[in-house]
């Protein structure tokens, strides 16, 4: 390689961190975030181009790589659903744990005699990824329903994922200290297999209202995992990106855990703490008073203020084009219109927002919980859209409540609640909630898409 075709490269690999810094803070904002995602794809792309050129002879394996991955992405752009949006974010942190993985799984074969720092480097890079993917993938089937999403604990886990750590640390020292002895591959299989082991059960205890969290937090996994890779195919852009991400992640988590009032200890220990695995469930005293569209018509209708709280129920009914629309039709009749937004709605950060922002509701309409609960009590009408647990007052009146502590949109100080619900369920947390029953609260039933057009139908008639 000539002197000028790697001051290219290393060229190539700054402007791409550019991209990526750049990417990231458009991303801060919704009328620049379509921007950033397209500026950090960009960054990406010439990323792998600089890196190709930099240690590749054969580019038939990279061309391929890039038409596979992009094939793939677009097919999932295009047919992954919203609802289906935090668990697809949770596979693809997890595909970012085993690449790190890999990488330091190759280097292992490639490099025996590599230093000490960059043993180091392969030892983070397989255990940070491979926590990083078999959690992600337990975040998976929970998000989708394939696994219980309640807290799945059994006895002396406390002492069993002790006993793991313990047994990565010996091999990991055992590896670092000697990658060429007899015992050092199997040492090496033993940190493989026990950091996917602790990543199942540091996730499996975690219970569903927590997913948030354990995205932000995965995510986080998986941005260090590829940092620690970086080094050790010393590759500055994928330590800078790595840092990025393993950054951010960390950030995310703790405005979550923030949100829920909440530290991350307890969100990853206190379901092992409690050894609990179910939530509580006592039914609350009192009775639903449903109302018909048309009822709820003419609650609207009289409305000076309304806001709205979305939940993951309108995720699933795909109602957001539906509820802006209501929205609008309020404002004509002379309502002043808000979208509360709780940072826990939904099953990863930033869900209602992405749907509400794909309806083209604007973004000066939405409110964060700590904007709105100050006024609620002037509103008229809170309309509650498959939300539960962040409207649950359960969280500030019952103690023993799982989630007692977590600040809620205070919906239940508005001067009228509407209620649109599937049935009386609870929501993701297993937790009843009294709001449903409250004087004030009124329950209508159905999916949420078709009640809200029914009374944006009520209104174009009137």
């Amino acid at each position: 390689m000539t002197e000028y075709t790697e001051t290219l490269i290393n060229l190539g690999y700054i402007i791409a961190s550019i991209f990526f810094i750049l990417g990231i803070k458009m991303l801060g904002k919704p009328e620049t975030a379509r921007r950033g995602n397209l500026v950090s794809s960009l960054g990406m792309l010439l990323a792998v181009i600089s890196a190709m050129f930099e240690c590749c002879l054969d580019y038939s394996w990279v061309f391929s790589g890039l038409l596979i991955g992009s094939l793939i992405g677009v097919i999932a752009a295009y047919t992954v659903k919203m609802t289906a949006m935090p668990q697809l974010v949770a596979l693809l942190n997890g595909f970012g744990g085993i690449a790190s993985l890999l990488v330091g799984w190759e280097n292992f074969h490639g490099q025996p005699d590599s230093n000490i720092y960059i043993r180091i480097a392969v030892l983070l890079a397989v255990l940070i990824g491979g926590v990083a993917f078999s959690g992600s993938l337990i975040a998976y089937g929970k998000l989708a329903g394939r696994i219980p999403g309640r807290s799945i604990v059994f006895k002396k886990q406390l002492i069993l994922n002790a006993a793991i750590l313990g047994l990565i640390l010996l091999c990991g020292a055992l590896f670092v200290y000697n990658p060429t002895a007899i015992y050092a591959y199997p040492a090496f299989i033993l940190i493989v297999l026990s950091a996917l082991a602790l990543g199942v059960l540091g996730v499996n205890p975690i219970g569903g209202a927590d997913m948030p969290v354990v995205i932000a937090l995965l995510n986080s996994y998986s941005g260090l995992a590829a940092c620690a890779a970086g080094f050790i195919i010393l590759n500055n852009v994928l330590i800078v990106a790595g840092s990025m991400v393993g950054a951010s992640g960390l950030v995310l988590t703790g405005i979550m855990c923030k949100a829920m009032n909440r530290s991350l200890g307890n969100v990853l220990f206190s379901g092992l703490q409690t050894g609990a695995g179910t939530a509580d469930t006592k039914k609350v005293l009192g009775e639903p008073k449903p109302v018909s569209p048309e009822d709820a018509y003419f609650i609207l209708e009289a409305a000076g203020s309304v806001v709205f709280v979305p939940g993951y129920g309108m995720a699933v009914a795909q109602a957001q084009h539906a509820v802006r629309e209501l929205g609008e039709l309020l404002e004509k009749n002379g309502a002043e219109v808000r979208y509360a937004i709780h940072p826990v709605a939904g099953r990863m950060p930033g869900h209602m927002n992405v749907l509400l922002a794909e309806a083209n509701v604007m973004y000066e309409q939405l409110y964060e919980m700590d904007d709105v609960n100050p006024i609620m009590e002037t509103v008229d009408v809170c309309i509650v859209i498959g939300a539960n647990d962040v409207v649950n007052p359960s969280a500030k009146e019952v103690e023993s409540s799982p989630i007692y502590g977590m600040p809620i949109i205070d919906a239940e100080m508005a001067k009228t609640v509407l209620v649109l619900k599937r049935s009386m369920a609870a929501g993701f947390s297993g937790v009843d909630n009294p709001l449903f029953v409250r004087e004030n609260t009124r329950m209508l039933f159905g999916d949420a898409k078709s009640t809200v057009q029914q009374l944006v139908a009520e209104f174009k008639e009137s």
